[in-house]
């Protein structure tokens, strides 16, 4: 049972998308509230250059259970993981992380919600992704690059549509490196290293709603060659937990 529910997403210059997708998101908030399951929906401003976070602030009298947060930009695995470390903080239970750009769909939390007692690690399968080829082939090399790297197969290592039970996700997150970009890839691969109640759900995965994509090819390959380094150094970590 949930007893302590956070909904996080970092943004980070999503202004034509925050407001609908807080509207989105906000029903699931509600119907947990009134099922004795406390539960807040937290979105952290990544440094945007436009007006996300001013948006937000502009929400919260409507949407009472809105945290907007603020913080200096550090990219979004940083992010995730600044939003983990303060749902941990704030005492939940559980986490549940998507992002604000509104390409995934709050009615498919329920399935996970349902076997949250079944299951620690609760992550959508994007099968069927209308976001770019791009992305696709991206998918694809992670899920090469962490058989290579951590020996185990992983069917969606990075889908930004996951609900973590907190005390088994603080025991991971300890060998992560602070600012990590590709925090739930590492995350998703540990849990099915280290053997955890894991469970993989097809999700729709729908194109970007609305401004630019701030991820592109180049920065892709640069954002791989940091992430091997990583990968060496989260092996090296794992090396010294039981």
């Amino acid at each position: 049972m949930i007893n302590n529910l956070y909904i996080v997403m970092p943004a980070y210059n999503e202004a034509e998308n925050i407001e609908t997708t807080i509207k989105e998101w906000y029903p699931v908030v509600e119907r947990l509230n009134s099922n004795d399951c406390k539960c807040h929906l937290v979105i952290a401003n990544d440094g945007s250059k436009d007006n996300t976070y001013h948006k937000m602030l502009g929400l919260q009298e409507s949407y009472p259970m809105l945290i907007p947060l603020d913080k200096p930009n550090s990219g979004h695995g940083a992010t995730v993981l600044y939003l983990y470390r303060y749902a941990i903080e704030q005492g939940a239970d559980f986490v549940f992380q998507t992002d604000s750009d509104g390409q995934t769909n709050p009615n498919e939390i329920w399935q996970m919600i349902e076997h949250a007692e079944d299951y620690d690690f609760q992550i959508g399968n994007r099968n069927n992704r209308q976001d770019g080829m791009s992305r696709v082939f991206v998918t694809k090399v992670l899920k090469m690059v962490v058989w290579l790297m951590f020996h185990v197969w992983v069917t969606d290592a990075n889908t930004p549509f996951r609900l973590m039970n907190v005390e088994r996700l603080k025991r991971i997150m300890a060998v992560i490196p602070e600012d990590y970009f590709l925090c739930n890839v590492a995350i998703s691969a540990i849990a099915v290293k280290w053997h955890e109640r894991c469970k993989w759900y097809p999700i729709t995965f729908k194109p970007r709603q609305g401004g630019v994509n701030s991820i592109n090819m180049k920065r892709i390959v640069k954002i791989g060659r940091k992430a091997l380094n990583d990968f060496y150094t989260i092996n090296k970590n794992l090396r010294h937990v039981g």
